[in-house]
């Protein structure tokens, strides 16, 4: 009976974690949808700005990069403090590094820009990801990261659409502003109301932060759960920064009609993000990658294929991709999450976040460089080539989260 009731107890989230997921879920937000935003303003800034497929990938690329190598610099001294101070300390910067973007009147200053913005924004999602691993048990980890990873599905829902319909009016500098301006709000919001998250600090010992890191690279279990990380979001993120481009010049879709493309995407990923979220938590984790895969690879080809059509199977192809993706990356997550020692979890997961983007970043400057558009305005050509690629990233990435979800199960975790 006792056990019943512990259990029904674990089952539900406390008045402090839900103030928990509610923050984080608006940090990764504005986080995302300043990422995301880059996609679907790539018309209208190659056009602006007068960039190349190959430059406008690189733009995509700084920020992937720079976040990558700040995970990096980070990872040594993740554990040392105090998580909610670290969180306020890196979104601090990414507030500034998306008005700098805001600001930028050329390529070159738009690609320095990019760069601020990953060196502070590219640490927030390790850091989001540390907390709920700190503050969930591993039970209650599927539902936490699901509903925080609506931060996706919501800038899909109200970010995009609204960035779009203001770059449409002011042109592409306004959505920045707007994520701005929702930045410093939330900033004020964590800062009030989240608790101190600092227990890690009490095991953490006097280990050179250099060694630290060094003792997290060279342990073969979280290598094999860092090779994962990267595989996943290379084929996940070959296609997303040509989306626009694709949609616009491929398939004769309106950029007036790209909002509504974004807005039904992301509705659809409210509804379902918590279903993933809460299959997570009751069925093998492995068990539902595995179909979301195997789902994933099928609507890749489809999407990477599409030739012009009615607006309304755009939107259904692009709901189906968004599906299969998303049920990869909730129990990807969560399952990776418990990879590591609890005084390892800061840095691993900062090393971890720095692998995704620059993965991330490999993928979009490979991506600008097999996709070709000779003239402004013109199809894009070589999309298709993307999406085998994408597959067979993908069927990778699936043996090494077997491997993976081998190495949390024993560790009794699951």
């Amino acid at each position: 009976m006792n056990s019943q009731k512990i259990e029904t107890q674990q089952s539900k989230f406390t008045g402090h974690q839900k103030v928990v997921i509610t923050l984080l879920a608006l940090t990764q937000f504005t986080v995302i949808l300043d990422f995301m935003i880059m996609s679907p303003l790539g018309d209208f800034m190659m056009k602006a700005l007068k960039m190349t497929t190959g430059q406008f990938g690189f733009a995509v690329s700084a920020y992937a990069f720079s976040a990558g190598l700040s995970g990096i610099l980070t990872a040594g001294f993740a554990d040392r403090f105090d998580r909610k101070k670290l969180l306020l300390f890196f979104y601090t910067g990414f507030i500034l590094g998306t008005l700098f973007c805001a600001l930028a009147p050329s390529y070159p200053l738009l690609l320095m820009a990019r760069i601020v913005t990953g060196l502070f924004g590219g640490v927030i999602g390790s850091i989001s990801l540390t907390i709920v691993a700190d503050l969930f048990p591993l039970q209650m980890r599927g539902r936490a990261m699901g509903i925080i990873q609506l931060g996706f599905a919501a800038s899909q829902v109200l970010g995009i659409p609204a960035g779009l319909y203001l770059a449409n009016h002011g042109g592409w500098h306004v959505p920045f502003v707007m994520i701005v301006i929702l930045a410093i709000i939330i900033a004020i919001l964590v800062l009030r109301f989240l608790e101190p998250v600092d227990k890690h600090l009490a095991t953490m010992s006097d280990k050179n932060i250099w060694h630290h890191y060094r003792d997290i690279l060279i342990q073969k279990n979280y290598r094999i759960a860092f090779a994962a990380t990267a595989l996943i979001s290379v084929g996940g993120f070959l296609i997303q920064p040509f989306a626009s481009a694709f949609f616009i010049n491929n398939l004769n879709v309106k950029p007036v009609e790209l909002p509504v493309i974004f807005l039904f995407s992301g509705i659809a990923s409210l509804v379902i993000m918590p279903v993933v979220g809460k299959l997570s938590d009751s069925i093998d984790k492995f068990k539902l990658f595995t179909i979301g895969t195997v789902w994933a690879m099928i609507m890749m080809l489809v999407y990477t294929h599409m030739t012009p059509m009615p607006l309304w199977v755009i939107i259904i192809v692009n709901i189906l991709v968004f599906m299969g993706i998303m049920s990869r990356v909730t129990p990807a997550s969560a399952t990776i999450s418990s990879v590591p020692d609890l005084t390892d979890r800061g840095a691993f997961m900062s090393i971890n976040a720095s692998l995704q983007q620059l993965a991330g970043g490999v993928a979009a400057s490979i991506a600008g460089l097999i996709v070709v558009q000779k003239t402004p305005g013109t199809a894009l050509e070589n999309f298709s080539v993307l999406g085998y690629i994408s597959v067979i990233i993908m069927f990778i990435s699936l043996a090494l989260m077997y491997r993976v979800s081998g190495v949390v199960r024993s560790k009794n975790e699951i």
